[in-house]
C-alpha cells in the first residue's frame, strides 16, 4: 500500500449485490486508516436468502440497511438508490469523501461526478473490477489485498451464497514488476545526484495508477516494496527522511 495519511468525514456506500459480506470487517479496518466513516449505508434486495450473509455485518458495523426490491428482471434498483443518496450527500456538503464498495463499473460516472465536486473517492472492489471504475476513483483498493486466505476460510458465512466458495490463494506480482511505475513517479523530481524524497513518491504513483497497492506485490509498505524490487538505492536520514534513486545498473531501463 502506498504510504499516505488520511482524514475527514467519509460516507461508506456498499453495493451488497456485488460485494461479499466476508470482506466487511477488513474493509472497515482499512477505512479507519483513511478517515471517519460517519455515514454507513448498504443497498440491495435483502428479502431473499442470497444476501443473508450481510445480517451480522450490518449489526456489528452499525450499517444502515436500505432494502431495494428489484421489481423487474435485469433492473437493479439498489444501484439507483445508492447513486441518489450519494448525490444527496454531496449536495449537502457534510462529508469530505466517499467509499464506494462495489466491483460494478456502472458506478464509474458517479465516481467521476463526486471528484468533479472536489471530493475524494475511495473505491473497493475485487480484481475483476473493470479498469474504467478503478481509474475514476482517487484511489482503488482491491478487496483481495485486505483478506488473506486463512482469514477468509475462518470467516466464511454459509448463508451468504457469494461467500461459500473459498478465496483462491493469494497470487502476488513480483516486487520487480513495480519498478517501472515507481520510476515514472520519480521523473522530474530528482536532485543533482538523482535522489528523490520518498515522501512524495506514493502520492504521485496513485495519481498515475489509482489501484496501485504495495500489498499486490506482497509487501505491506511502499518503502519495503522499493527495497525488495532491487531496482533502487535507499538513503535514510532518520526514521522518516528517506530518499531513493535508480540503481546505476537500471538507469538504462529507466530511460526507456
Amino acid at each position: 500500500m502506498a504510504e499516505q495519511s488520511g482524514g475527514g468525514s467519509l460516507a461508506v456506500l456498499i453495493d451488497a449485490e456485488n460485494t461479499s459480506a466476508r470482506y466487511a470487517r477488513a474493509v472497515f479496518e482499512e477505512i479507519a486508516s483513511l478517515g471517519e466513516a460517519n455515514v454507513r449505508r448498504i443497498y440491495g434486495d435483502f428479502s431473499g436468502p442470497r444476501l443473508a450473509g450481510w445480517d451480522t455485518a450490518v449489526q456489528s458495523h452499525a450499517i444502515l440497511q436500505h432494502q431495494q426490491r428489484s421489481n423487474s428482471a435485469g433492473k437493479n434498483a439498489a444501484d439507483i438508490a445508492l447513486v441518489i443518496d450519494a448525490m444527496d450527500l454531496m449536495s449537502k456538503g457534510k462529508v469530505d469523501g466517499f467509499c464506494l464498495i462495489t466491483s460494478d463499473s456502472d458506478f464509474t460516472r458517479l465516481a467521476q461526478r463526486l471528484r468533479e465536486d472536489g471530493l475524494v473517492v475511495y473505491g473497493f472492489g475485487e480484481r475483476k473490477t473493470p479498469e474504467a471504475f478503478r481509474s475514476a476513483c482517487t484511489r482503488f483498493i482491491y478487496l483481495e489485498n485486505l483478506l488473506d486466505t486463512a482469514e477468509a476460510a475462518s470467516t466464511v458465512i454459509v448463508s451468504d451464497a457469494s461467500a461459500v466458495a473459498p478465496l483462491a490463494a493469494k497470487i502476488h506480482e513480483p516486487p520487480s514488476k513495480a519498478a517501472p511505475i515507481i520510476r515514472k513517479a520519480m521523473l522530474g523530481h530528482e536532485d543533482e545526484e538523482g535522489w528523490v524524497p520518498l515522501s512524495g513518491v506514493g502520492h504521485r504513483i496513485l495519481n498515475i495508477a489509482p489501484d496501485f497497492d504495495s500489498r499486490s506485490f506482497g509487501q505491506a509498505k511502499l518503502s519495503m516494496l522499493i527495497e525488495k524490487s532491487g531496482a533502487f538505492e535507499m538513503k535514510r536520514m532518520g526514521d522518516k527522511n528517506v530518499s531513493i534513486r535508480v540503481r546505476a545498473a537500471n538507469k538504462s531501463l529507466a530511460a526507456k
